[in-house]
């Protein structure tokens, strides 16, 4: 099955959802009550209130004929106008064109899939021939040092640990000076997975990331937010504050496949205008790949 297909498949939830929404509501005749509805209805669906803001206005203001279809093929095309502003190039582009070594810090709360996807990134940049360096920041979670061991070991690419509950600063610090004795290309840093609520540990990633800056100049120069789909909104507030604590210039949405809330995506481009990354559809490796917005749309209103 090919990419498209498991993103269009991933997405059937939400495309039912809004789709549901659209067919019940509007049968009903484009009245204000009906109009009202929708908008719920949408929000419901995190859309997110700008996005189904804006798209409501310009309802209101076009003379679409009220059928579900012209009201889904506007919704389609605010929803594009609103996620090609966060399109941005991949990092393999980033890499390509970034300094030696290039240092990708993976930032997340607990089980949004943070690690996993951080390998599965190592396994892509491997297969095209860069020289890669995992760093096992996360100390603190029991199994996190093994789970990146066992993919390290899985996709060949080298891990500096520490032991169990030792200081992240120091596995950061220890992975970078090897990283300039081996001439790696791209270090890529685990880190635990926090609650974004959680002041003191949002105190040791800060801590982490000025580690990071001081030892290579300049970095990170991508920190990787890992977000999960089936948190609706909620992760659009994880977003916020770690973007505040450190500064996130990308974002990995994983587990669309299966959640009724994969519209968070948008909502997270109109409120953060942060560039989304990569996006996942799977366990697999091959179902994290990169972001495109007309294929985003293109799979959430048209089934393949």
């Amino acid at each position: 099955m090919g990419w498209l297909q498991r993103l269009s498949d991933g997405l059937t939830k939400t495309r039912d959802t809004v789709r549901q929404s659209v067919n019940r509501l509007i049968g009903r005749g484009p009245s204000p009550e009906t109009l009202d509805d929708l908008e719920a209805s949408l929000i419901a669906a995190d859309l997110g209130t700008r996005t189904v803001d804006r798209f409501m206005e310009r309802l209101r203001q076009s003379r679409v004929n009220g059928t579900p279809e012209n009201v889904l093929g506007l919704l389609k095309s605010t929803i594009l106008d609103m996620l090609q502003t966060c399109e941005a190039e991949s990092l393999e582009r980033l890499i390509e064109r970034g300094a030696r070594p290039f240092i990708i810090l993976a930032v997340g709360a607990n089980g949004v899939g943070k690690t996993t996807t951080l390998a599965k990134l190592a396994q892509r940049l491997t297969q095209q021939g860069k020289k890669t360096l995992l760093v096992a920041g996360d100390t603190f979670r029991a199994a996190a040092i093994e789970q990146l061991e066992m993919w390290g070991g899985r996709i060949g690419v080298d891990v500096i640990r520490h032991r169990h509950g030792a200081d992240p600063a120091a596995v950061v610090f220890d992975g970078l000076a090897a990283a300039k004795a081996r001439s790696i290309d791209v270090v890529l840093i685990d880190t635990a997975g926090r609650l974004h609520t959680k002041s003191n540990l949002m105190e040791e990633l800060r801590k982490v990331t000025r580690v990071v800056a001081r030892e290579v100049p300049g970095a990170p120069h991508e920190v990787l937010l890992t977000l999960d789909a089936t948190v609706g909104q909620n992760a659009l507030s994880q977003a916020k504050q770690f973007h505040e604590a450190v500064g996130v210039t990308g974002i990995a949405l994983t587990k669309l496949d299966g959640t009724a809330r994969g519209g968070i995506v948008v909502a997270i481009a109109e409120e953060l205008k942060i560039p989304v990354r990569l996006i996942g559809v799977g366990e697999g490796a091959e179902d994290l790949q990169d972001f495109h917005a007309k294929e985003f749309v293109d799979a959430l209103f048209d089934p393949a």
